[in-house]
Formats: C-alpha cells, sequence, structure tokens
C-alpha cells in the first residue's frame, strides 16, 4: 500500500477475492515423506514482478498456529492472504515472501497436512518457512518431523530464488532478486544448533557480496511501548552470527508479541535493524495479518505496513473487524531509513558505469565539452596532485571538441588556494570521474571561476535553432553558513547591453543559472529576438546528492531538467536563442563580479552545450538508464 489510492484500491481488489475457495493439491496422509510439491494454480493472475524496479517489496507472514489448530481454526485467512500476494505480485512488486515461524499449533499431522493444503494457494510465488516451537522441539537435529515432511527442502525446490537446505532440512536460504540486484534469506530453525550456525557461516561465505536478511523464530522480546531487546537465543544469534557478518543488516523474528523493534550496532559499526512482528494476540488470531517490507533504494527507504487482505476482503465488516483490517501504530507501520549503497559499500561496492572517452559524449551539434579529469585539465592530475588539491589559478580545462572554448580559471577578490580544488568525487553516470570543488562564500566575500577566453567562439553563438546545456552539481551537506544567490555559470553579457529592459536588472546576465538562499535553481535568458526574460525554477534541490541538470531549447521554448525529470515551472514565453553578445561564458559565477552575491559553494562536474534540443535519453547520464 503506498498511499490513500492505493489503499483504496487494494481493498476493492480484495473484495473480489473474498469467495474464492482454497485451493489445495493432494493431501498429505500419515507416513508419507513429502508434501505435494506441485503448487495449485494460482487463483488469479496478477503478473510477474518486475525485479529490476527500484521499489519492490518482501512480504512477511508471521505466526499463524492459531489459524491451524487440531482443537478449533480457520485456514481461510493464511490462504486469503497467499491468494493476495500472487494476484498483487506485479502491482506491489512482491519478489519474495518469508513466514516466521508456528505454522501450526501442535505440529501435528492433521495441522500440517491442513497448513500444507493452505499454502498450496501461493502458486507460483517464492517463499520460505522455517519451524517455531509450536512446530517443533529441540534444534535442527531433531530428526523426522511432520513440519518436515510438509515443509522440507523438497517443497521449497521448485522455486527459482531457492539455494538450499542444511543437512537435517530445517535451515535454508533463498537468493531473491529485487532493484537489480540479489539479496540473501536466511531462514533459520527456532533453535539453529552450532551445526546449524556453522551452515549459515558457510551459506553467507559464499554469497559474500549479498546483502543478507535473517528470518527466525525468536529473536527479540518487546514490551507495551515496541522498544525491542535480544531474548536468549537472540542473543546467541547476535553473538555468533549477526553482529560479525556485517552483510546482515536486517533480523526479523516472531514468538513474542507485541510487535517490537531496535537497532544495534555490529562490529563494523553500521546499523542492524531487529523486528519482532507477531499477531497472534490479535484479533482472530491475527487474522492472517502480513506485514510489507516496501524496499525503495531511489529513496534510501524500506517502508513497512501491517494489514489483513482476509479482513480488507470483507463485503460488510463488523466494527472489531474494520479495526483490524490494517494496523497504524509505531512498530506496525513505520520507515526504515538506509542509504543502500553506503551500507553495503564494505562488502558489495556499487557497480559504477566506467569513464567514457571524450569522443562517446560528443553528438552532433556538440559546441562545447569541459570535464575535470586527466582528459579534460591541460596541467594533469599528476601534476596537480591528489583529491583535494588546489586548482591553481591559470588552469585550463580544455574544451575536448577542440572548438577552442577552453576555460581559465582565477580567483575571486582575496580567496586562498582552497577556494577552488579538485575532487575525485563525481555523478555515478557522469563520463568523467572527476570534478571541482568551489568554496565560495559571502562572509568573507570568496570565489572562483573558470571563464572562456575573449576570442571562444561559445562567446558569440546565438543558439536561435535551439540548445542543451548541461551539467552535474552537488551541494555540501550539511549546507553551512550565511550563503545568498549564487551564480553557477553564465555567459557575461548585461542585458542592458542587449537592449534588453524589462528584467530585474540592467545589469542582468544575458543567460545564467543560478541557485536562490533557498536551493531553488533558475535559469533566466533573454532570448534574441524581443525583450522578456523567460525563466524556469526548479523545485529545492537536495545537498549532500549529486544531481544533473539540463536546459533544453527547442527554438522556441525552454524546459529545465533535473536528474532527467521535467520540472513545472518553465516560462511560457517564447524564447529563441541567446543573447551572448560576444562576451565569455563562465563557470562557477556570473558577471556580477564573476560571482552573483557570492560565489558558487559545492562541486561542479562534466559541462556540455549542444547547438540543438536534446532528449532526456541523450543526455550525459542516458547511459545508466
Amino acid at each position: 500500500m503506498r498511499g490513500v489510492e492505493n489503499k483504496l484500491s487494494r481493498r476493492s481488489l480484495l473484495q473480489a477475492a473474498a469467495a474464492v475457495p482454497i485451493l489445495s493439491a493432494a493431501s498429505t496422509t500419515v507416513g508419507t515423506t513429502t508434501a505435494s510439491a506441485t503448487p495449485a494454480p494460482a487463483t488469479s493472475s496478477g503478473g510477474r514482478p518486475d525485479t529490476t524496479d527500484p521499489r519492490f517489496t518482501i512480504a512477511v507472514l508471521p505466526d499463524t498456529q492459531y489459524l491451524l489448530d487440531d482443537g478449533g481454526s480457520d485456514a481461510e485467512p493464511v490462504a486469503a492472504t497467499l491468494r493476495h500476494l500472487v494476484r498483487e505480485q506485479a502491482r506491489d512488486n512482491i519478489v519474495f515472501m518469508a513466514h516466521l515461524g508456528d505454522v501450526t499449533e501442535h505440529g501435528t499431522v492433521t495441522e500440517m497436512r491442513a497448513a500444507s493444503r493452505a499454502f498450496d494457494a501461493a502458486g507460483r510465488l517464492s517463499y520460505s518457512v522455517l519451524a517455531g516451537n509450536h512446530d517443533v522441539s529441540g534444534d535442527d537435529q531433531r530428526g523426522d518431523t511432520p513440519y518436515l515432511r510438509a515443509f522440507g527442502p523438497q517443497r521449497f525446490s521448485r522455486m527459482k530464488t531457492y539455494g538450499g537446505s542444511s543437512p537435517d532440512g530445517y535451515n535454508s536460504y533463498h537468493v531473491v532478486r529485487g532493484g537489480g540486484r540479489e539479496w540473501l534469506v536466511l531462514a533459520l530453525d527456532w533453535r539453529a544448533s552450532d551445526a546449524g550456525l556453522a551452515w549459515a557461516q558457510a551459506v553467507l561465505d559464499e554469497h559474500a557480496t549479498l546483502p543478507a536478511i535473517l528470518t527466525t523464530h525468536d529473536l527479540v522480546w518487546a514490551e507495551d511501548d515496541g522498544a525491542a531487546q535480544l531474548s536468549d537465543n537472540g542473543q546467541r544469534l547476535w553473538d555468533r552470527l549477526i553482529r560479525g557478518n556485517d552483510q546482515i543488516f536486517l533480523a526479523l523474528g516472531g514468538h513474542y508479541w507485541p510487535s517490537g523493534r531496535t537497532t544495534r550496532t555490529n562490529d563494523a559499526g553500521h546499523p542492524v535493524h531487529l523486528h519482532i512482528t507477531n499477531y497472534q494476540d490479535r484479533y482472530y488470531g491475527g487474522a492472517g495479518m502480513v506485514r510489507y517490507y516496501s524496499f525503495d533504494l531511489d529513496r534510501g527507504v524500506i517502508d513497512v505496513e501491517t494489514f489483513s487482505p482476509w479482513l480488507g476482503a470483507k463485503q460488510d465488516p463488523t466494527p472489531l473487524e474494520s479495526e483490524h483490517v490494517e494496523l497504524s501504530g509505531d512498530v506496525d507501520r513505520f520507515t526504515v531509513e538506509i542509504d543502500f549503497d553506503e551500507r553495503f559499500a564494505a562488502f558489495a561496492p556499487p557497480l559504477l558505469p566506467v569513464p567514457l572517452p571524450p569522443s562517446a559524449v560528443m553528438p552532433r551539434g556538440t559546441v562545447a565539452y569541459w570535464r575535470f579529469d586527466e582528459a579534460g585539465l591541460a596541467t594533469g592530475l599528476a601534476t596537480m596532485g591528489a583529491d583535494g588539491a588546489p586548482v591553481a589559478p591559470g588552469t585550463v580545462a580544455r574544451d575536448l571538441t577542440g572548438n577552442g572554448n577552453d576555460l581559465t580559471s582565477s580567483l575571486l577578490h582575496a580567496s586562498g588556494p582552497e577556494t577552488l580544488t579538485w575532487s575525485a568525487e563525481h555523478h555515478d553516470a557522469q563520463p568523467a570521474h572527476a570534478s571541482l570543488r568551489f568554496d565560495g562564500g559571502k562572509g568573507p566575500d570568496r570565489g572562483a571561476v573558470l571563464r572562456t577566453g575573449p576570442d571562444a567562439p561559445v562567446n558569440s553563438a546565438k543558439f536561435e535553432s535551439g540548445y542543451t546545456i548541461e551539467t552535474f552539481l552537488k551541494l555540501p551537506e550539511p549546507f553551512e553558513g550565511d550563503h545568498a544567490w549564487m551564480g553557477i555559470m553564465s555567459w557575461e553579457g548585461r542585458a542592458g547591453d542587449a537592449g534588453k529592459h524589462s528584467g530585474w536588472s540592467d545589469d542582468e546576465p544575458t543567460c545564467s543559472l543560478n541557485l536562490s538562499g533557498e536551493r531553488f535553481l533558475q535559469f533566466v535568458v533573454y532570448p534574441v529576438p524581443g525583450d522578456a526574460d523567460p525563466t524556469s525554477w526548479s523545485h529545492a534541490v537536495p545537498v549532500g546528492r549529486w544531481m544533473h541538470v539540463a536546459l533544453v531549447n527547442d527554438g522556441r521554448r525552454t524546459v529545465m531538467y533535473v536528474d532527467g525529470s521535467k520540472i513545472v515551472r518553465n516560462a511560457s514565453e517564447e524564447s529563441r536563442g541567446i543573447s551572448t553578445l560576444g562576451r565569455p561564458f563562465a563557470i562557477g559565477g556570473t558577471q556580477f563580479d564573476l560571482k552573483y552575491e557570492q560565489g558558487f559553494y559545492g562541486w561542479i562536474g562534466d559541462t556540455r552545450i549542444v547547438s540543438r534540443a536534446l532528449r532526456p535519453d541523450q543526455f550525459l547520464t542516458a547511459r545508466n538508464r
């Protein structure tokens, strides 16, 4: 569920499923060594998940024991949940489901037979199941049980995600694909023996580059305030397995109620999120409550929500049923913030595109292309020094088109050498793996700029048939200091000299990209014909994160794109060409004393000017899509 609209849609879809009977495979009889491994057909087809989408869901089904009980039970809520997951697999992008143990109340043959039939409703869905203390006794060396016959390795072998089980059959692992990468899911018995823990460690070692989610039955417990702490068994798992394996970033358990959560720091100094999920104490034995862990790799979060598909499908629910359709407490509905790339960098550094040669990113009509790596800096990085080395005044950044639009660096006012430095930081999709860091500021007044020479062709190009101006930017985090309007780049011609008097000031540059004090990007241009200053405004851009900015003009109007997305506040006035007036083009400031109210503060990467309108799929970031 993502927002009210999706919630309503999901509930209305569930109503259609209320009358669908449980599907079953051949029944299991006493003495049978295996449950049926052939899934029944799904109740409906919701399509396959998109394993490349950065938004995907891992569903978690906790203790179902009160619904699968010889003493009086109803397996329909469990089956309804599984049918829901199959039906909504594509819409909610569900890539996997994990059960947390205590499948049944007594672990009898009859109960396991009913559980097996209920789980047949999962159809093609990949899932794991582990044993809880109501399913088995002792540790994972207990030998044969009705649980093992129903939920042993033979049940999972058909699944593409299944990687294998421990020799005893009670521990298993799956490799799940979501967000364009693989994830390891460990399903450990409620009492993993020393042999079981050794097996789990071997699995982690074999998949050393995969982020791992550990699931088990007994991990943490919580008081009514939801603050969780390790149980005795959880402490053993923490000490023997979790804390020393940086791969494990999320660990989930059931067994106890109420639900709760906590975060602990592992031996590598990284957070591990530990959650207890169990609703058997709620109405109707938990009513088949399922928890969604909705990963969003773009936002860097896991959104968690808990709901009952069975109750949501009720046509005329009672007040008590309505109360339990979905849960919204702090331990039932919350967000876990994770910078996935940073969290996993120690064992799975992101695979970034390799640098591209300049010739690969200069399409037809490229007027100028500047970058700040070995190819782009005339002095060479070996001469300049390491990351953070000052860029000396007079340093030349070559125009790699060969058109003669070289840039030369200079410092503003009494700025020190630290005001302009070379950096190895870069946008992931940037062709060159380098940038320049500008330490512009208002107090004291400082800044740096790179500008073309007086005879550079780009100074007088008018671009009346259209243009695309691209650059990569990053603002520091935290964004400290008394920062005012900043010039990012501009042509240094004056609006007044171009005969334009309708704008903010006759001294305003004829074309400039700026950053307001509220972190809004502003692109203002005085076109060749007409007396106007069509202006585009972005949203408040983030700090501490690289962004790609493109200004695209088709000969009539200009559109700003941020990270490939069109912004809304683009000028409606017609805008043809740029009144460049033969004045230099500058990066790091504008014509106002080569700044704006202050020089730029942040990083600037590859910058390109093309004399035609490019599509987003032609931008410098296009290869990363």
